[in-house]
């Protein structure tokens, strides 16, 4: 269900790289809402990416809004699986804490997260 929503804003941004860029945040307004249907019910993340792109205009000041999503990590006992039988870890986004519920989404973008081929 997420590609219903996703597919589209990846078609918008292989369009957008032809023209100059021009959104005032970072990520940009459809990275934002990429990353929300990723994360987030299709309902809030929608909400969320319109309440964003609302604000992408010279009212707004711009400058760094990540994506916040609630999330509740596992327990520590649930964590117990070795990852020596799993290989290398694919990490494609950081959560950052904002509170006990709430994470600041970040992508991983040095390319640690390409599986090695060896």
């Amino acid at each position: 269900m997420k590609n219903f929503w996703i597919v589209p804003i990846k078609g918008y941004q292989y369009l957008s790289k032809m023209l100059p860029a021009n959104c005032r945040y970072y990520p940009t307004c459809s990275e934002y809402a990429k990353w929300q249907f990723e994360f987030n019910v299709p309902h809030k993340a929608l909400w969320e990416s319109s309440l964003r792109i609302l604000r992408c205009n010279q009212l707004f000041d711009g400058g760094i809004d990540y994506p916040v999503v609630n999330y509740t990590p596992p327990k520590v006992s649930a964590l117990r699986i070795s990852n020596a039988n799993y290989g290398k870890i694919e990490i494609l986004y950081w959560l950052v804490p904002k509170n006990e519920t709430q994470f600041y989404v970040l992508k991983d973008f040095d390319g640690t997260h390409t599986p090695s081929t060896t």
